[in-house]
């Protein structure tokens, strides 16, 4: 099983502001129609797993980007989901290992972890092998942060950066280790 985060931050790493609005994303592209990769990622993807502040947080936008694709949302109290998307998403209170060992013996191959308390769970676990980040050139000052504390350090390898026209640079990495 594959676990892939693919995610935006500001220049000086933030997903979101403090209060979890993501308004400073709008008109980061600059109406170039760039996907930025993510079509062909998410092609690639079977699953994704995110957090129950993300979830609400895609809820607000004006269309479910994920069409059918299979959603996890972790959550460990009761969750809303809207009557159109329960053929597609479901609730999990299981830890990421138990989480993406049930996964992988449901056939899931590859699995798009989003969310920062959820990416850094997924992290702190061993459990993420790539990153995709595009950096987004704003600074915001504060917000939540894609990264948090860690109880060990986590080896990249660095496998590619492209920058766009629009100013956004996307860098790709895998997961080398987490060494102790």
């Amino acid at each position: 099983m594959k676990a892939s985060v693919y995610i935006a931050t500001s220049l000086d790493g933030f997903i979101a502001r403090t209060n979890g609005d993501v308004d400073w994303l709008q008109g980061s592209s600059r109406g170039g129609g760039e996907d930025y990769g993510y079509e062909g990622f998410m092609a690639s993807v079977d699953a994704l797993v995110m957090g129950r502040n993300t979830f609400e947080k895609v809820l607000t936008f004006d269309r479910w980007p994920y069409g059918s694709k299979r959603v996890v949302v972790l959550s460990h109290h009761s969750l809303d989901i809207p009557t159109e998307l329960a053929s597609s998403v479901e609730a999990s209170s299981s830890d990421p290992t138990e989480l993406l060992s049930s996964l992988e013996q449901q056939g899931i191959g590859h699995v798009y972890i989003d969310g920062g308390k959820t990416v850094q769970s997924f992290l702190r676990a061993g459990l993420i092998d790539e990153l995709i980040i595009t950096r987004i050139p704003r600074l915001i000052g504060d917000g939540i942060p894609l990264f948090g504390a860690l109880d060990r350090d986590v080896v990249l390898k660095h496998i590619g950066t492209q920058s766009y026209d629009s100013g956004l640079v996307q860098s790709r990495y895998e997961v080398v280790q987490s060494a102790a």
